[in-house]
């Protein structure tokens, strides 16, 4: 089995999933709970996390899905979450696979030089951090947050076979 890059996102997209699923059954008291030392609530938190990700596919395409989710104004829901999750997520492993990753972008209007590869890097270490912050958000509040690490994702996909 070959591996590499488009792994890594495989991974990312397993667990932004597996979060998903695991906070669509909590009470709003519970999604709107704030621990000091996290980004927001489980909610804020979410919608952080996947308009981020659609903003570093953008980076590779120049397209945001209409409406983006910068635009929205309220949360947006599971499905819908859900939904764009699957759709960056799976546009990111597609990125990988295919791309020039020493490709050099000018982000923040241009003001900001960085390869391809850094944006990847990126998209991967900020969906970890964040997962971890609501994972706290979660145990703070005495609810098992779901196992998301590599071990869980390796038995996942053995568990498919």
């Amino acid at each position: 089995m070959t591996t590499g890059l488009p792994d890594f996102f495989k991974y990312n997209l397993w667990a932004n999933l597996r979060l998903l699923d695991a906070c669509a059954h909590l009470s709003d008291t519970q999604l709107d709970a704030t621990i000091p030392g996290t980004f927001g609530s489980v909610r804020k938190t979410l919608m952080h996390l996947f308009t981020a990700e659609e903003g570093y596919v953008s980076s590779f395409t120049g397209t945001r899905p209409t409406p983006s989710l910068k635009e929205f104004t309220t949360f947006a829901g599971f499905d819908e979450l859900r939904r764009r999750a699957e759709l960056s997520g799976n546009t990111l492993i597609t990125i990988v696979e295919q791309r020039d990753l020493s490709q050099i972008f000018y982000l923040d209007g241009g003001t900001y030089e960085s390869p391809a590869i850094i944006v990847v890097i990126q998209a991967i270490n900020h969906a970890i951090d964040h997962r971890s912050q609501i994972s706290t958000m979660l145990s703070q509040q005495g609810i098992e947050p779901p196992d998301m690490d590599s071990w869980a994702y390796n038995d996942a996909m053995h568990a498919k076979l």
